[in-house]
């Protein structure tokens, strides 16, 4: 198979910037349902991921009346340089956010429900009580089913337990970038922590659908993301999805690369024959965007490729 470059070979100099393409300029959707979504958040007081990480679908989601709540507050506790999110100390806990949530949930019709937060690593568990009692308040309110986009807590594998003793139909970390990127996009994240995390939770709870995501534009290879994806497989990664990085702010990491559209179809391609149940790959796909539509796509394919085997990582010669 012939390659697709990854890496834009024309950067000369830190001062060169890729011009935003055509594909990445799509107009507001129409209509007031946006403006609803956004009274119930603020009459909850209650933070979105889609806000807070600046987030290219926002108007698109609020259109549709759903939205990714960021539970613990909107500070974190990491240094990602790819993320808007505000760093420092952040406040305690709110005891009565996980109604706020739900009750949220039930106002916007919600059949599906994504619940992330800011990596919480000066709370003892991480955050992982506090998830657990989201997941239980919506659940109890709404029956809808329920997806956590969780950090890594450090690698304490009680806080994990924790989250999937309240059984979360789908639980996500993402992994973001490859390997060989970490130190710069993810510091203070391990990549080997990260797959252990996927892999114990599907040994621990093997009916709770586990998820991954990256982005891309950051300077890695192909061949990099292949070896990625056979390395989700591996410890049993059941959805992928792929993304285009934008830079939420100046301060923020610099786009590399803006991939294609017919990249993204290729990548798409290539991830689905290493047995993935479902994968979106991209411009605007991000790890929370149509999730609905994503669980539902799991479910209608869990017969056919509850047997399907990983492919070995020298099938990626052959992709």
């Amino acid at each position: 198979m012939q390659q697709l470059p990854l890496v834009d070979p024309k950067p000369s100099s830190a001062a060169w910037r890729p011009r935003l393409p055509q594909w990445l300029k799509r107009p507001l959707p129409r209509g007031n349902f946006n403006a609803l979504t956004t009274r119930v958040l603020r009459e909850l007081r209650l933070e979105t991921v889609c806000e807070n990480a600046r987030c290219p679908n926002r108007p698109e989601c609020y259109a549709r009346l759903t939205a990714t709540f960021m539970i613990l507050g909107n500070v974190c506790t990491r240094p990602c340089s790819f993320c808007s999110v505000q760093r420092g100390k952040p406040a305690p806990p709110e005891p009565d956010e996980p109604e706020r949530v739900a009750e949220a949930a039930a106002r916007l019709g919600l059949k599906h429900v994504v619940i992330t937060s800011v990596t919480r690593d000066d709370l003892p568990d991480g955050g992982a009580s506090h998830f657990a009692a989201v997941i239980r308040s919506v659940r109890r309110r709404t029956g809808a089913t329920i997806e956590v986009l969780i950090p890594d807590f450090r690698g304490d594998w009680h806080a994990l337990r924790t989250v999937l003793d309240a059984r979360p139909e789908v639980l996500n970390h993402n992994v973001e970038t490859v390997p060989r990127l970490y130190d710069r996009v993810r510091r203070n994240a391990d990549y080997r922590r990260s797959l252990r995390l996927l892999q114990l939770s599907k040994e621990l709870a093997p009916e709770v659908a586990t998820k991954s995501g990256l982005m891309v534009g950051l300077g890695e290879t192909w061949d990099e993301l292949l070896e990625v994806f056979a390395d989700l497989r591996a410890v049993g990664c059941d959805i992928l999805t792929v993304g285009q990085y934008l830079q939420p702010a100046p301060e923020r990491m610099p786009v590399v690369r803006y991939v294609t559209p017919k990249e993204f179809e290729e990548l798409e391609r290539l991830a689905r024959k290493f047995g993935f149940r479902a994968v979106a790959c991209g411009p605007f796909v991000r790890s929370s965007y149509q999730a609905e539509e994503v669980i539902a796509a799991v479910r209608s394919t869990a017969a056919s490729t509850r047997n399907r085997q990983p492919i070995s990582p020298d099938a990626r010669e052959h992709a």
